[in-house]
């Protein structure tokens, strides 16, 4: 596995990916990583989130290839930062997202405004559990999502 580095996403690098292209600097893997709902999606969400909490995004590089993206998932409340993390299919099960997490929590950790990284995961992704149990998330509970049904809330405290 290459060295992951975390590079802060603007709004222009999520555009150009949202419409199938890599930004200066960047290859992507073959089939992509997401679909261009998605990546609209979290566009807006750092948009939304960018003004007043920034980086709000992060694409996960692996040897100059973007292997996925790390982002937050709502705007941060009281020192909690909420993250969702995803690598393309064909660069699944190399460590990549235990890599980006493992980054984002030493981020974190430097910086004043966290005092905790939350996440959730699907009730069945053992992959993603596994990923916050490796960088020391603990899980805090559970919750019914009306979209992604049951979910297992994880935290780790950085502050």
């Amino acid at each position: 596995m290459s060295r992951i580095v975390l590079h802060p996403a603007s709004a222009a690098d999520l555009d150009l990916l949202s419409q199938g292209f890599a930004p200066p600097g960047a290859g992507l893997p073959e089939g992509g990583f997401e679909t261009p709902e998605v990546l609209a999606m979290l566009r807006d969400l750092a948009a939304t989130i960018s003004p007043d909490f920034a980086p709000a995004a992060w694409l996960v590089l692996a040897g100059g290839e973007i292997v996925g993206l790390l982002s937050l998932v709502k705007p941060p409340a009281d020192g909690i930062i909420s993250i969702g993390y995803g690598v393309a299919r064909a660069r699944r099960g190399r460590g990549h997202a235990t890599a980006a997490v493992r980054a984002l929590c030493a981020w974190a950790r430097q910086d004043v405004r966290v005092a905790e990284v939350f996440a959730e995961t699907g009730e069945n992704n053992r992959p993603s559990q596994q990923v916050l149990t490796a960088n020391g998330f603990g899980c805090t509970g559970r919750r019914d999502d009306p979209d992604d049904g049951p979910l297992l809330c994880w935290s780790l405290s950085v502050g």
